[in-house]
């Protein structure tokens, strides 16, 4: 019983530092175009960056690590392969490498949007100047179309983050890889 519960002889020491490294890339990334984009101040952008990154992280290494006991032993192996020693035993690996990231792309760009949505919906960002007494049918509608563009705003504003988080990222990974095969 106390064996299941140790820590494991190897960690997976490079994996931690470069999640470490692309939170610290990601966050004032995302952050400023928060800033830019949503005209927040600098404290909250930055929160709502962290708390976005931070939580789509925690979710997707929840995620691999269910996934990962049901995988096929050739895809294991390629994935312990890579993450101790940065190469890969097979070729082909690179296209399901490929699919892989756009697949990751696009469920961290929903996980972040949902994460960025519910945070601004919990905290009242977007109700602060609206008074619900009494409106008109006028005023709702115009309060609809107003927050429909806001839906809007936050779709384009965290697409466009996570895009440039992620440029940051893949070239920080091919610069890895490159450097790896110098030596």
């Amino acid at each position: 019983m106390t064996e299941e519960l140790s820590l494991p002889r190897i960690l997976p020491i490079g994996a931690i530092l470069f999640e470490t490294l692309f939170l610290l890339i990601a966050i004032p990334i995302e952050g400023y175009i928060l800033h830019r984009w949503l005209k927040f101040d600098k404290k909250t952008s930055i929160f709502y960056a962290i708390a976005m990154n931070v939580f789509s992280s925690v979710i997707g290494w929840t995620i691999f690590f269910l996934v990962e006991p049901i995988l096929p032993v050739p895809i294991k192996s390629e994935l312990i392969s890579y993450v101790f020693f940065n190469n890969f035993k097979n070729p082909s690996t690179h296209s399901y490498l490929v699919l892989s990231g756009f697949i990751i792309f696009f469920s961290t760009f929903l996980i972040k949007f949902f994460l960025l949505k519910t945070l601004i919906i919990s905290l009242g960002e977007f109700t602060k100047n609206e008074d619900n007494t009494l409106i008109s049918q006028r005023q709702r509608l115009k309060l609809m179309n107003k927050a429909k563009l806001r839906n809007t705003n936050l779709i384009t504003t965290t697409l466009i983050a996570n895009s440039l988080s992620y440029t940051a990222i893949t070239i920080i990974l091919l610069i890895r890889s490159y450097s790896g095969g110098l030596k």
